[in-house]
C-alpha cells in the first residue's frame, strides 16, 4: 500500500483566550453526564459561545478530591465573552448535575475568570465561603448537599484553528482514519478537538456571498461542487474530512498535528492537506513537511 500524498501546504492557526476547569463527580456515571453536559454544543465560536472539550481523565492521585475526574478546555475569542460562556455553562450543566464539583486546573495562570463567586448568589444567602490551600470556594446548598465551585479559574493564551484535512477516494476508509485519528489524538496533554466525534465534515471559508454570515461552507472541498468552483481535490478523492485541534500553546499544537499526520498515512488515503486562509487569519502556521521530518514521499510502501 502506498503513503496517501503529504500536500505541501499549512495549518493557519490563531490566538484564543483558554481556561481549565476539573470536574469531578461520585463516580463515572455523574462525571460522564456532567461532561457531557458541559461540552454540548461547542464546535466552533463562528455560532457557539465558546470551544470545549475533555482534555483527559484524572488518575485518583490528581483528582483534588479523590474523586473520578476530568480536566476540560475551553476556549474562546476573549476573556470576557470566554468567562460568561464558562459561568453559563457550569451553572446550567455542572451545578445542576448530582454529586459535581468544579476544581480550577491552572493555578499558575495570573489572569483569573470568576465563577464560583457568581454562582454563589444562587446561594440565596445561604453560601458559605471556604478556603483551602490558600485557594477559595464556595458551597452552595442544593438538593442532594451542597455543590462546591472554586471562587476563581485561571485563563491564559491559546491557539484555535490547528488542523488536518485528509481526502478519501473509499468513504470507508475515510471513517477508519477518522476514528483512528482522533483516538489517537484524545490521548494527548494540551488540546481537545471539540467537533462532533472530533471530525468536522462541514469544513468552513472565511466570508460569504449572504450579507452578515462570517462564514460559509468550504466549496473548494465539496466533492459535489467539482467544476463550479475551483477545487482543492485531488482527481481521485470523492470527499474529505477535517480533524480541528485546539491546544494550550504552539507545541501542544505541533505534537497533535505530527501524531495526526502519522497515524493517518497508516491508511489508505488519496492526500493529507490542511486549511488556511492565506496567511490572513491567524499568525500561527504549521507547515506539514516541516511536521513530517521531510518525510514526504507518496510512493512508499507502508509498514
Amino acid at each position: 500500500m502506498s503513503l496517501p500524498q503529504l500536500l505541501d501546504t499549512y495549518a493557519e492557526a490563531f490566538d484564543m483566550r483558554c481556561t481549565r476547569l476539573i470536574v469531578t463527580a461520585e463516580d463515572e456515571h455523574w462525571l460522564d453526564s456532567a461532561l457531557r453536559s458541559l461540552t454540548g454544543y461547542a464546535a466552533s465560536v463562528i455560532a457557539c459561545d465558546a470551544e470545549v472539550g475533555v482534555e483527559r481523565r484524572l488518575s485518583s492521585d490528581e483528582s483534588p478530591d479523590g474523586r473520578p475526574a476530568a480536566a476540560v478546555l475551553c476556549f474562546g475569542f476573549s476573556a470576557s465573552s470566554l468567562g460568561k460562556a464558562v459561568l453559563q455553562r457550569v451553572g446550567q450543566t455542572v451545578m445542576t448535575c448530582p454529586t459535581t464539583a468544579v476544581f480550577n486546573g491552572w493555578q499558575d495562570q495570573a489572569q483569573r475568570l470568576p465563577l464560583g463567586r457568581s454562582l454563589r448568589f444562587f446561594g440565596d444567602g445561604y453560601q458559605k465561603s471556604k478556603q483551602l490551600d490558600g485557594v477559595r470556594y464556595w458551597r452552595v446548598p442544593v438538593m442532594d448537599g451542597e455543590f462546591l465551585v472554586v471562587d476563581e479559574l485561571g485563563v491564559g493564551r491559546g491557539i484555535g484553528g490547528g488542523n488536518l484535512i485528509f481526502q478519501w477516494s473509499d468513504p470507508r476508509d475515510g471513517l477508519q482514519a477518522a476514528r483512528a485519528v482522533v483516538e489517537a489524538l484524545n490521548d494527548l496533554p494540551g488540546i481537545i478537538l471539540p467537533f462532533p466525534g472530533g471530525i468536522a465534515r462541514s469544513g468552513s471559508k472565511v466570508g460569504s456571498r449572504y450579507k452578515g454570515l462570517v462564514a460559509s461552507t468550504a466549496d473548494a472541498y465539496c466533492p459535489t461542487l467539482r467544476g463550479r468552483v475551483e477545487s482543492a481535490l485531488d482527481e481521485r478523492a470523492n470527499g474529505c474530512y477535517e480533524v480541528v485541534i485546539d491546544g494550550v500553546d504552539d507545541g501542544a499544537i505541533r505534537q497533535a498535528m505530527r501524531v495526526g499526520i502519522e497515524v493517518l498515512r497508516r491508511f489508505p488515503l488519496v492526500a493529507i492537506g490542511a486549511g488556511n486562509y492565506g496567511g490572513r487569519l491567524g499568525k500561527h502556521l504549521f507547515a506539514l513537511h516541516e511536521l513530517a521530518g521531510g518525510d514526504v514521499s507518496a510512493d512508499e510502501s507502508a509498514i
